[in-house]
C-alpha cells in the first residue's frame, strides 16, 4: 500500500489549513509549507506525490519552486494565483505545471483536480491493494477488508495502519510513529501508540500478529 503524500505551499495561513483538511478527508497525508524556501526543503526530504503552489510567497515565489522542481521531478504541480491573467496561465505552463487555479476557488473543486492529475500520473489507478496477503486497503474508498470481511477503523487506526504498511519489515520507535501519525514528538510517557496499536491487532484478527513488538523501542509489521 503507497500513502499519497501532497505539498501545499501557501502563505495564507487560513486557505492553507482548509484545503490542508479537505485533502485529509480524503485519505491524503499533507505536509504544509508557508514560504518557497520551506517548501523545497520538504519536497527534498519527503517523498512527495503532488504539489499545490502558490505564485505569490515569500523568501522564494512560486515560478522559482516550480523551476526547481522541475530541474529533477515530473511530479504533478498545480499553481495556485490571485492573478488571473493569461501572461500567468502561459507562463504556468512554459515551466511545466500541470493545472492552474484561479483565487478565490472552491476547495471541492481543487481537490477534484488534485484526484484527476494523481489518476492521471497512475496513483490512483488501482485502488485495491493487497498488503500483506489478507489485508486489503482501498485508498479512495478509506476502506480496510481482512481475508475477505470489512473491518471498521478509526482515523488514527487506519493512518497508523497504513504508515505500517508503507515500512513493512522495518523496525519503528514509538517517537516515528507519534510523530509520522499524530504529528508531534515523543515525549517518553505517552502510551498513545500502544492503545492504538492493540485495538488495530484486535481488529485485524489473525492478521494483527504481523504487528510485532520490538521491546524497548516500537513495533513492525512482518
Amino acid at each position: 500500500m503507497y500513502q499519497i503524500n501532497i505539498l501545499i505551499a501557501e502563505d495564507e495561513d487560513r486557505l492553507r489549513k482548509i484545503v490542508a483538511k479537505y485533502l485529509m478527508n480524503e485519505g491524503f497525508r499533507v505536509l504544509e509549507a508557508e514560504n518557497g524556501v520551506e517548501a523545497l526543503q520538504i519536497f527534498t526530504e519527503e517523498e512527495i506525490d503532488l504539489v499545490i503552489l502558490d505564485v505569490m510567497m515569500p523568501k522564494l515565489d512560486g515560478w522559482n519552486v516550480l523551476k526547481r522542481i522541475r530541474q529533477n521531478s515530473r511530479i504533478p504541480v498545480i499553481m495556485l494565483t490571485a492573478r488571473n491573467s493569461e501572461e500567468d496561465t502561459l507562463l504556468g505552463f512554459q515551466l511545466g505545471t500541470d493545472d492552474y487555479v484561479a483565487k478565490p476557488f472552491r476547495t471541492s473543486e481543487l481537490v477534484a483536480r488534485v484526484k484527476a492529475l494523481l489518476s492521471r500520473s497512475g496513483k490512483l489507478s488501482k485502488p485495491d491493494h493487497d498488503h500483506p496477503e489478507g489485508i486489503i486497503v482501498n485508498q479512495l474508498a478509506r476502506t480496510v477488508a481482512v481475508n475477505g470481511s470489512e473491518v471498521e477503523l478509526t482515523p488514527k487506526e487506519y493512518e497508523l495502519l497504513l504508515y505500517f504498511l508503507n515500512n513493512r519489515n522495518q523496525a519503528l520507535s514509538r517517537d516515528q510513529i507519534l510523530n509520522r501519525v499524530w504529528g508531534y514528538a515523543y515525549d517518553g510517557e505517552d502510551r498513545s501508540v500502544d492503545t492504538v496499536v492493540k485495538r488495530l491487532r484486535q481488529k485485524l484478527g489473525v492478521e494483527g500478529e504481523r504487528i510485532k513488538t520490538i521491546r524497548g523501542m516500537g513495533y513492525r509489521l512482518d
